[in-house]
């Protein structure tokens, strides 16, 4: 049996460091430290054997970070990095990573896209050239987009066709607004491509915090399943961030009774077999 995988975490420290995204009075309740000692109880007793740990912030030193508390802690499977994608440097950067201890956790790379201006950043060609090299190295790319970004995400996917790309959140639907066409016409467009995998997460934190369940995620949730289908769905609590909108072990229980309604088989691979695949993970 395939371990249970949390495929997208995070770690941080305000007082350590600066989250420019964490501004404002809505996100004072996770404005605090969290780390290992937080989430392993909550990984026991929601019967999860893994995690994969996820970037914040535009920072190679928060990447060193997290290479070094994974080398530290068995239950992190993997580490989604960021690097500099427009640095000439980076493939010598992700060899670097790759040396220290934990490298070899080093499964992904991530940017915070949807924070760019250009809605287009992902077609750049220095952007471009940055994705060779973090595909040479055989590792994934997450991608944090949203509606908005979606078309420069479909061209990119479309131009690395024998590359691992993984959607964050699905690409954060506006879930409190209501059912969005535009989105849903993009993520079918997306999911086309056979090379790309979405996660599962993110989804409580789009809807209005105090007014959710999974009857309102639903939608949403199949919606995504019908477009990648079974083997490409990938379940992640986007913990601590989701501390929002509900606890650890509520928003997990969600998001399994949404991918139970498709099938077993289906909440079976997106809480193990999926992340494996796009991560490279050891089996």
């Amino acid at each position: 049996m395939s371990r249970v995988i949390d495929a997208h975490q995070h770690f941080w420290d305000p007082g350590r460091a600066d989250y420019p995204w964490m501004a404002g009075d809505a996100l004072a309740p996770i404005r605090r430290p969290y780390g290992p000692a937080d989430l392993a109880p909550l990984l026991r007793e929601n019967g999860l054997d893994a995690s994969i740990l996820v970037q914040t912030r535009s920072s190679l030193e928060e990447t060193e970070e997290f290479l070094r508390i994974a080398h530290a802690t068995p239950f992190i499977a993997g580490v989604v990095g960021w690097v500099d994608l427009i640095d000439p440097a980076v493939g010598d950067t992700i060899d670097r990573l790759r040396g220290l201890p934990g490298g070899e956790k080093l499964v992904g790379i991530r940017h915070q896209v949807h924070d760019e201006a250009d809605p287009a950043w992902l077609s750049r060609g220095d952007v471009r050239r940055g994705l060779d090299s973090v595909f040479a190295h055989d590792l994934t790319y997450d991608l944090l987009v949203r509606t908005r970004e979606l078309p420069a995400a479909i061209a990119t996917v479309r131009a690395f066709p024998k590359a691992r790309f993984v959607l964050d959140h699905a690409a954060k639907p506006p879930i409190a607004t209501g059912f969005d066409q535009a989105w849903a016409d993009r993520i079918a467009e997306l999911a086309a491509c056979d090379n790309v995998w979405c996660k599962v997460s993110g989804l409580a934190t789009e809807a209005v915090w105090t007014e959710w369940d999974a009857e309102r995620l639903q939608p949403y949730v199949a919606h995504v399943a019908r477009c990648f289908g079974e083997d490409r769905l990938i379940f992640g609590s986007d913990w601590p961030v989701c501390l929002l909108a509900g606890g650890y072990g509520e928003i997990k229980r969600a998001l399994e009774q949404c991918l139970a309604q498709l099938g077993p088989e289906i909440r079976d691979k997106a809480f193990g077999r999926n992340a494996i695949a796009a991560y490279r993970l050891p089996r």
